[in-house]
């Protein structure tokens, strides 16, 4: 089953368990990690398709390297060794026969590329239930996840093929496993040719040999394992193919494939083989959009969508914002004195009134002047960035705004972004330099090398405050939606409704916010099959149980305190109920040092798990802990469980940037299951806030009481709303692909987490986006 809850706070989070896939939750965030208004349920994938349908258009004489049936740059069924753009995202969804695949491919780097893929093969058990109806023949439909890896060794030059070498299905069950390396060779620039062998599932029809001894039999066991003994072993067989471009929309394909199907095709009768030949024609529908047609393996018609995203490129054009201001250049002392005097520096009502002429013009940019203070010739601001996407552009309309307000006296301008009630920076610009700066060439160049981005001081003067910045309320009522697929007792289901949110900052730091959601529609109270836990606690795997009470559910309801604790150390404490599944309080401390790629953190949280009504309680129904391999005791809720559940987690965490926008990150601590380990998250950001990741868990659960996965990892894509809309906003949406149902290794969802909350408005942040400056 897979669910996509918009209303919840935790991730969208794509999980699969075993042969169930499942989705579960969404959540949309700004950057100070409040939450926002959240949309219909969407996913990387149908962001994808959204795209390029609306994108429809004629396509660009530009070309890329075509997309296969398993969503990797290659001909039809089979590789080809050419590698998209850098940075490219696809989503691909092909059908032939009873093979279906949805597929969400990465260009990770110029040369590394990687792809997650959902597959689902009907008539999976016709030849043997019954009367063998047990184990794997139980489905009607066998599904599948698996991940592949592929790596450009050679680009193609006037004489060589580009050569590439790749692991299909490298980690998991194996069902689609195998081995290749391929060269790809221009013959014209319409015409290529392909050519390469493959092991495993691609070295199954006709076999020229085994060069590198037998392939070892396959130990499956719980899943999730990197088959090495497998790789490049056994029989291997040759494949190849060409592909001609026909025009800028048309490209025909024919190729000569090396699997032969044996299990879905041979074993068990899914579909009658009877070629290695496939054929097929393809239509660029637009840029972003690619449609085709398929004569498969002698017997099948095959038709696949493939969906193309530049995270590099904004895919609704450019921004559409309100003009900045024109810089205003001072007026010299001799053709102005009076404009030069500071006789204004003792009239506080003169400085309230320029305050309130600062928050007037920055209004239109989303920008809150929450204070501004004069110390002489210096001027301190402290902003709250509402919407600007980029926080070196909120900066930058600060500076030219204040040009037009403040008197010609005043020389240095500090101006403090504050994020939750907490000074994280201090820019330091002189105006002389705006002023002269404006219309050279190289302003953004020139205007960051001349200023001073240092921390800002643990404790501000207020100076002259906006008395409506605190207290704060805000709220929206937006569509929410929650979605399962891939379950196996039906296709599709989905609960869609209304959720209520609000946020209630009280004073600079102190912050109430909360939830609630209630369906119009659902369908999800129909139960699935259930894991066996293996004595671990139910603390993901419950979540159908959720899904069938919380209707209506109170989402979140928490007290956040935010603190500046030292000019490079934050802190936070959350109380309440901090997540769908868990309530209880979350402390954290952030040392992140301006100037330095690298940051620590730590976090302790006490949590207890809500009740499924997701109403007040914390006490569990003794039906959360039924599986399939164990039976409740009324008494005690089930194999040992009680009727509620406390428990201590909490990491230490380390953080670090590299040259390349590549972004690490290791947690070490105790998880909700009580098990301890770390967890791998790699993350590569673009320049418009598209971020693109993996990660990966272990801890001392064993692959046995994990169950199906073995151990926890994913993929995340989060997609920036300004990215998509065209318009400022600080809201953004992220999606996890990750297995189901398991409960090891799963850590508190708790909001505005500390490192992502403020890291944008530090020095590498703002330097990262200070293009924007002058925007």
């Amino acid at each position: 089953m897979c669910s996509f809850a918009p209303s919840s706070k935790q991730s969208m989070l794509c999980h699969c368990e075993g042969i169930q896939p499942v989705y579960d939750a969404q959540n949309l965030r700004k950057e100070d990690g409040s939450r926002m208004i959240r949309p219909k349920m969407s996913t990387a994938l149908a962001a994808l398709v959204s795209i390029g349908v609306l994108g429809a258009g004629p396509a660009t004489p530009e070309t890329r390297p075509t997309l296969n049936m398993y969503g990797a740059t290659g001909l039809i069924d089979m590789p080809s060794a050419e590698m998209q753009p850098d940075g490219i995202l696809s989503g691909t969804t092909s059908h032939f026969g009873p093979i279906s695949r949805t597929t969400l491919s990465f260009q990770i780097s110029p040369r590394l590329s990687g792809s997650f893929r959902f597959l689902g093969v009907r008539d999976w058990n016709k030849r043997f239930c019954p009367p063998n109806c047990g184990g794997v023949n139980q489905f009607d439909t066998y599904f599948d996840r698996s991940f592949d890896l592929r790596y450009q060794i050679l680009d193609e030059g006037r004489y060589m093929p580009a050569l590439a070498i790749g692991l299909q299905d490298f980690v998991g069950t194996g069902v689609i496993a195998g081995e290749y390396v391929v060269a790809t060779k221009h013959v014209t620039p319409d015409l290529k040719v392909t050519a390469g062998v493959g092991w495993g599932r691609l070295g199954s029809h006709k076999s020229i040999g085994s060069p590198f001894g037998d392939r070892p039999p396959l130990e499956v066991g719980e899943g999730g394992n990197f088959n090495f003994g497998q790789w490049f072993r056994g029989p291997a067989a040759p494949f190849a193919g060409v592909e001609w471009q026909i025009n800028d929309q048309w490209t025909a394909k024919a190729e000569y494939s090396s699997d032969s199907y044996r299990e879905e095709a041979g074993k068990r009768g899914t579909f009658d083989k009877r070629s290695p030949l496939n054929f097929g024609i393809e239509y660029q529908r637009s840029e972003s959009m690619r449609l085709g047609a398929y004569y498969m393996y002698g017997s099948e018609v095959g038709i696949a969508a493939h969906f193309i995203l530049n995270p590099k490129r904004r895919p609704g054009g450019g921004m559409v914002t309100s003009a900045p201001d024109a810089v205003k250049p001072r007026p010299s002392r001799g053709a102005d004195p009076e404009a030069w005097s500071t006789t204004w520096l003792g009239e506080p009502q003169t400085q309230d009134a320029l305050r309130a002429r600062l928050a007037r013009r920055l209004a239109k940019d989303g920008v809150q002047v929450e204070s501004v203070r004069f110390d002489g010739a210096t001027a301190h601001v402290r902003i709250r960035n509402l919407t600007v996407d980029a926080e070196a552009q909120a900066v930058g309309r600060t500076a030219r705004a204040m040009t037009r307000v403040i008197p010609a006296s005043v020389e240095q301008f500090v101006i403090v972004p504050m994020v939750n009630g907490m000074p994280v920076s201090q820019v330091s610009l002189r105006r002389s330099d705006i002023e002269a700066l404006e219309f050279d060439t190289e302003a953004g160049e020139k205007i960051l090398s001349r200023a001073q981005i240092l921390s800002a001081p643990t404790v501000l003067n207020d100076g002259y405050r906006d008395a409506d910045a605190y207290p704060k309320f805000t709220w929206a009522l937006a569509p929410t939606a929650r979605l399962r697929v891939f379950d196996q007792n039906a296709p599709f289901k989905i609960g869609a409704g209304l959720e209520l949110s609000g946020r209630y900052e009280v004073t600079p730091g102190l912050v109430l916010s909360g939830a609630i959601s209630k369906y119009l529609f659902s369908n999800l109270d129909d139960r699935p099959p259930l894991p066996d836990r293996n004595g671990l606690h139910p603390t993901r795997s419950a979540s159908y149980f959720y899904d069938r009470d919380g209707d209506p559910a109170l989402e979140t309801l928490a007290l956040t305190y935010y603190r500046k604790l030292a000019p490079e150390l934050y802190g936070r404490v959350s109380l309440g109920y901090l997540e769908r599944m868990y309530g209880g309080v979350s402390t954290e401390v952030l040392w992140m040092p301006t100037n330095r790629r690298w940051a620590i953190g730590a976090e302790a949280n006490y949590a207890a798990q809500r009740s499924p009504d997701q109403r007040f309680g914390f006490s569990l129904p003794v039906d959360m802990y039924e599986t399939d391999g164990c039976t409740p005791n009324l008494s005690t809720g089930a194999c040992g469980a009680r009727g509620s559940y406390r428990v201590v987690t909490g990491h230490v965490s380390g953080y670090y940037k590299f040259d390349n926008n590549f972004h690490a990150q290791v947690d070490v601590g105790r998880y909700l299951a009580g098990d301890v380990g770390a967890t791998l998250s790699l993350k590569r950001e673009f320049d418009n806030g598209w971020k693109v990741g993996a990660f990966v868990t272990k801890t001392n659960v064993s692959a046995e009481e994990f169950g199906s996965g073995s151990f926890d990892k994913g993929i995340t894509v989060e997609i920036p709303f300004a990215s998509l809309l065209g318009k400022p906003s600080t809201k953004s949406q992220e999606a996890t692909i990750r297995p189901f149902g398991r409960d090891g290794g799963q850590r508190l969802d708790v909001d505005g987490r500390l490192y992502e909350t403020v890291r944008g408005y530090r020095a590498d942040g703002l330097t990262e986006q200070w293009g924007r400056f002058w925007k």
